[in-house]
C-alpha cells in the first residue's frame, strides 16, 4: 500500500465527525493493508509508530527537506527506514540519525511529511482512537467486535489483534489470552448515587467491597519475577517495595491480582490519595513509597489457570485461599438496600470513599464498565477532561484558573463541555496546573488557552441540570476540584452518557 493513501486515510479520519464514517474510512484502510503491512498500517492509522522508541525528538523535526514532488514510498518501506532509525546507537549516532531521517523525510510528498510528523512527534489528532481502531479492524476482518475488543484488552497490543483478525480470523482471536506479566485493562465500576440505585443494577443478593482511597493496581507474579502496574497499564514495580514483598511471600507459582496500593496514618486511617498518589509517581523507592501496601479484592489467573470468565464468587474463593485475610479489602455479602446502607456508613465512617457493589455472578469484564460493579460515594463526582483554562485576574493573575471541563462522546471519540470551575484550587494546584496547561497548550488567545485534551480531572458537584449554553444541553452545578487523576487516561473519563442519566435521576 502507498504510504501516500495511508496519509490520506488519516487526512478524511480528520475531515469527517460521525463515528461510523470514520470506522468506514478506517476498515477500507486496513482491507487494502498487505499480510506483511498489518502491523505498521494499523499503528499509523493509531497515530503512533510500530518501534516504541525511536530516538526521534522534536528538534529533529525542526528543518526538514524540501517535499518530493511525487509519491514514491510504501507503508513497508516507511516501516523499514523507521526500524533502522530506531536501532542507531553509539558514536555518531545522531549524525546518522538525522541522516537517516532526512533521507526519509526527502522521499516524502507533503501529505506524507505532515503524517510523519505526527507520527514521530505522537501528535496525530485525527481521532482514530484505540476504540475507533477496534472497530475499524472487526469490519475489515469480518469478525465480532466483542471478540477484537476482548483480544485487544488482553493483548494490550492493537498490532497483533489486527494481524490475528485481519490475517487469521475469529480462531486467531481466541488464541489470543491473558499473559502473565503482560498487563491487561481492568474491569471497572459504574457510578450510582445511593446503594439502592446499586442494588437495581447488581442484584440482590450482592457483594459490598469497601472502596479504598488508594490506587488502581495489578500484580503479575511469575515464579520469583514480579511486576506491578497502575489502571493506565504502567509499570510500577520498582516504586512499590511494600506490594512486591507481600505478593512475593504468597505460596504460588503464578498469579494475577487485583487491587489498590495505600498506605494508613498513625490513626488507622487512609492517609490522602494526592499523597499516595504522589508516592507511587516517584522514581524514588524510599521508605516512604515502601509504606504503601496492597489491598487485593481480584484474582484473575492462578498457577496456569485462567479465572477471568469464572463467576466473581469463584475468583474471590480462589482469592480468599491464595491471599492472607489482612491483604483482601472489607467485604461482606449484603442481601438487601438496608444491610447495604449499613455497610456504606461503615465505610465512610472509616475513611474510604464508599463502596463497591459486585454481583457475585459476574465474570471480570476486561476493560468494560458495565453494571455488575457500581461504585456509590457519598457525594457525586465525574471524572472529565479538561479542554481550556483561562488565565486568572486579581490575586489569580499570571495562572492559569478556571477550567473548562468536557466529558467524553464514546460516539465521535471527542469530548463535550459541561462548564467551567476555579472552585477547590488551592495555590499549590494553581501552580501546577499552570505548568502542566502550558505544556498542553495548543493556542493562547491571552484569555483563553486551549489545550490538548488529555488531563483528567475529578470534579465534585451538587447536580446536574439542563442547560442551552453547552452542546451537551447539561451542566454541573457548583462544581469543584477534588484531585487531578494522572492515573487516568483521557479515554477512560466519565460520558456525557453517564452525565445526563445522573441529570435524569
Amino acid at each position: 500500500m502507498r504510504f501516500l493513501d495511508l496519509a490520506a486515510t488519516s487526512a478524511s479520519v480528520s475531515a469527517v465527525s460521525g463515528r461510523k464514517a470514520k470506522v468506514e474510512v478506517l476498515a477500507e484502510a486496513l482491507r487494502r493493508l498487505d499480510g506483511g503491512e498489518i502491523a505498521a498500517g494499523s499503528a499509523y492509522l493509531a497515530g503512533e509508530v510500530r518501534q516504541r522508541q525511536t530516538g526521534v525528538g522534536y528538534a529533529a523535526l525542526r528543518d526538514l527537506p524540501e517535499p518530493a514532488a511525487e509519491a514514491s514510498l510504501s507503508v513497508a518501506e516507511v516501516d523499514a527506514r523507521i526500524a533502522e532509525i530506531s536501532v542507531v546507537a553509539g558514536a555518531g549516532s545522531q549524525a546518522r540519525r538525522r541522516e537517516l531521517l532526512g533521507s526519509l523525510f526527502s522521499l516524502a510528498t507533503g501529505d506524507e511529511q505532515r503524517l510523519l510528523v505526527g507520527l514521530f512527534s505522537g501528535e496525530l489528532r485525527q481521532g482514530a482512537q484505540a476504540g475507533l481502531l477496534a472497530d475499524a479492524i472487526a469490519k475489515a476482518a469480518g469478525v465480532s467486535l466483542v471478540a477484537v475488543r476482548r483480544a485487544l484488552l488482553l493483548s494490550g497490543d492493537l498490532k497483533q489483534v489486527a494481524v490475528a483478525a485481519l490475517t487469521g480470523g475469529a480462531s486467531a482471536l481466541s488464541d489470543i489470552s491473558l499473559r502473565v506479566g503482560t498487563a491487561l485493562t481492568p474491569m471497572l465500576a459504574a457510578s450510582a448515587p445511593d446503594v439502592a440505585a446499586a442494588l437495581l443494577s447488581t442484584g440482590a443478593p450482592a457483594t459490598a467491597d469497601v472502596k479504598l482511597d488508594g490506587i488502581r493496581i495489578q500484580v503479575h507474579r511469575s515464579g520469583d519475577e514480579i511486576a506491578v502496574f497502575t489502571r493506565s497499564l504502567d509499570d510500577i514495580t520498582a516504586r512499590l517495595p511494600g506490594v512486591v514483598d507481600a505478593v512475593r511471600g504468597l505460596a504460588v507459582s503464578d498469579v494475577v491480582l487485583d487491587g489498590e496500593a495505600m498506605a494508613l496514618g498513625p490513626d488507622g486511617r487512609p492517609r490522602p490519595f494526592q499523597e499516595i498518589s504522589s508516592r507511587a509517581a516517584t522514581r524514588s523507592t524510599s521508605s516512604t513509597a515502601a509504606e504503601l501496601q496492597p489491598y487485593f479484592f481480584d484474582l484473575l489467573h492462578l498457577d496456569g489457570s485462567d479465572l477471568l470468565d469464572e463467576p466473581g464468587r469463584v475468583r474471590w474463593a480462589a482469592l480468599a485461599g491464595t491471599v492472607p485475610g489482612e491483604l483482601i479489602v472489607g467485604r461482606r455479602t449484603v442481601e438487601n438496600e438496608e444491610q447495604a446502607a449499613e455497610a456504606f456508613a461503615e465505610a465512610v465512617a472509616a475513611g474510604q470513599e464508599g463502596l463497591v457493589l459486585k454481583a457475585p455472578e459476574a465474570p471480570y469484564d476486561v476493560g468494560r464498565r458495565g453494571s455488575a460493579w457500581v461504585k456509590v460515594k457519598p457525594r457525586h463526582t465525574l471524572d472529565l477532561v479538561v479542554l481550556a483554562v483561562e488565565w486568572g485576574h486579581g490575586r489569580r493573575k499570571g495562572w492559569l484558573s478556571n477550567l473548562h471541563l468536557g466529558a467524553r462522546d464514546p460516539r465521535t471519540g471527542g469530548f463535550v463541555m459541561l462548564g467551567k470551575t476555579f472552585k477547590g484550587l488551592t495555590d499549590e494546584l494553581l501552580r501546577w496546573q499552570t505548568e502542566r496547561f502550558r505544556e498542553l497548550a495548543v493556542d493562547d488567545s491571552g484569555w483563553v488557552v486551549t489545550v490538548r485534551p488529555e488531563q483528567v480531572v475529578e470534579i465534585a458537584f451538587d447536580g446536574v441540570q439542563t442547560s442551552p449554553r453547552y452542546p451537551g444541553g447539561v451542566a454541573l452545578r457548583f462544581a469543584r476540584v477534588l484531585r487531578y487523576r494522572d492515573d487516568k487516561r483521557a479515554e477512560e473519563a466519565d460520558t456525557i452518557d453517564m452525565v445526563k442519566e445522573l441529570g435524569a435521576r
